[in-house]
Order: C-alpha cells, then structure tokens, then sequence
C-alpha cells in the first residue's frame, strides 16, 4: 500500500472512530440534555465539555493505534485490526466509566 493510501486509511479510521464514540456516548448524555421529568435536571454542559471530549478521544485513540502498529508491524491489515480493536475498547472503557452526573429528585 503506498504512502497516500495509508494516510487516507488513518483518516478514515479517525472519522469513525469519532462517529462511533459520540453514536455509542449520546445515549447516556440524552438524559442531561432533556433534563428527565418536566426537565428538571437539564445539564447542557455535556454538549460542550464532553462531547468535544468524547470525539477528539474517539478520533485519537484508534489514530495513535494504527500510526503504533503501522511503524512496528509493517503491516496495513494487522495496524488496521489492532486500531479497531483500540476503538473497541476505548468505547467499552466510555461506557464503563462515564456516567451523566444526576442530581437527587427530591433536596429536602
């Protein structure tokens, strides 16, 4: 594969990665967006915190992957399926560990 065809693979590569990231992350931010019941707990502030957070991350690790394994394997299609598998578990490693923050129903 020439050296055109590479950068063109890792770009791509950091395009999905940012799309799956904020597909599989914007689930558990709906709730914040919404505010959950009549709106009352509405935080806007994951839109502009972490959903520039959540893309850049989903952009950079699988990038940072494939740029790894590509300059120590040599190998396209090994780099492609060890940055796929970063991917996998950096939105396994989101989801885990990310949650909205939620404040109680009811401060009495």
């Amino acid at each position: 594969m020439r050296e055109e065809g590479l950068g063109c693979a890792g770009i791509l590569l950091a395009a999905v990665g940012a799309v799956v990231s904020v597909l599989s992350w914007a689930p558990k931010a709906r709730v914040s967006v919404h505010g959950g019941f009549e709106g009352m707990h509405r935080d806007l502030s994951v839109l502009y915190v972490d959903l520039p957070l959540v893309a850049v991350g989903g952009a950079l690790v699988p990038l940072a992957a494939w740029l790894l394994a590509l300059r120590v394997l040599r190998r396209p299609w090994l780099a492609a399926v060890m940055a796929t598998g970063a991917l996998a578990l950096g939105v396994w490693g989101l989801l885990s560990w990310w949650t909205p923050y939620e404040r109680p129903e009811f401060t009495g």
